[in-house]
C-alpha cells in the first residue's frame, strides 16, 4: 500500500478512524454499561435490570468480589472504559509512529480491562452459582476490543524497534524521532 500512514509490510493502518472509532464506540457503550452496573453498587438506584438470571444480577453485583477494592468493580469499571475511550480518540492516523506512548498506553488500558472482564465472568458461576446480564455485556464488549487495540499496539512497537537500529529506541517511544524517508517527505 503506498499511503505513508501504513505501516511498512502491513495492508492496513490500524491507527485509522475506522480501525479505531469502533473501539472508542464500544469503550462508550462499556462506560454507559459499568457507570450505571456502578449506580446500583452506589446506592444511587434501588434495582438493576436483569432480564436473564432472575436475582443473578443482585448476588453478583452486591458480592464481596464486586466490593473487595474500596471503590466497586464497576465504578473501577466504567473509570477503565473511559480511558480507553480517551487514549483511543487522541492523535492522528499515523499515531502509531508519531505517539507510540499514546498508543502503548491505550493498550495497556484495553487489554487489562479485557482480562479482568473474562476473570468476573469467570467467577460468577464458580463462586455465586449465578450470572449477571450486564456484566457478560460489558465482558463481551471488552474483548471486542482487544483484537483492533493490540493490532495498533504491534504496529507501534515494530515501529520503535525498527527506529531503535537507526537511532534511540527511547526518543522514537516518545514520538521524537522520525524516520528518515519521513523525514525527506516532509522536506520535498
Amino acid at each position: 500500500m503506498n499511503d505513508e500512514a501504513t505501516p511498512k509490510g502491513w495492508s492496513y493502518n490500524p491507527s485509522s478512524w475506522p480501525q479505531r472509532l469502533p473501539i472508542v464506540g464500544l469503550a462508550l457503550i462499556g462506560t454507559a454499561v459499568a457507570a450505571y452496573l456502578a449506580a446500583y453498587q452506589l446506592r444511587w438506584i434501588d434495582t438493576v435490570w436483569e432480564p436473564f438470571f432472575g436475582n443473578g444480577s443482585i448476588r453478583i453485583l452486591n458480592s464481596k468480589v464486586s466490593h473487595i477494592l474500596p471503590i466497586p468493580d464497576a465504578a473501577l469499571g466504567a473509570a477503565g472504559y473511559f480511558l480507553d475511550a480517551v487514549t483511543g480518540l487522541i492523535g492522528s492516523r499515523d499515531r502509531w509512529r508519531s505517539l507510540p506512548w499514546m498508543v502503548v498506553l491505550f493498550g495497556i488500558a484495553v487489554g487489562p480491562l479485557g482480562a479482568i472482564s473474562v476473570l468476573l465472568v469467570i467467577l460468577q458461576p464458580v463462586m455465586f452459582d449465578a450470572f449477571c446480564t450486564l456484566c457478560l455485556a460489558s465482558a463481551v464488549i471488552s474483548v471486542l476490543m482487544i483484537g483492533p487495540a493490540m493490532d495498533e499496539v504491534l504496529a507501534s512497537l515494530q515501529y520503535v524497534k525498527g527506529e531503535a537500529a537507526r537511532g534511540s529506541w527511547w526518543r522514537a517511544f516518545w514520538g521524537m524521532q522520525q524516520n528518515k524517508s519521513r523525514k525527506g517527505a516532509l522536506t520535498r
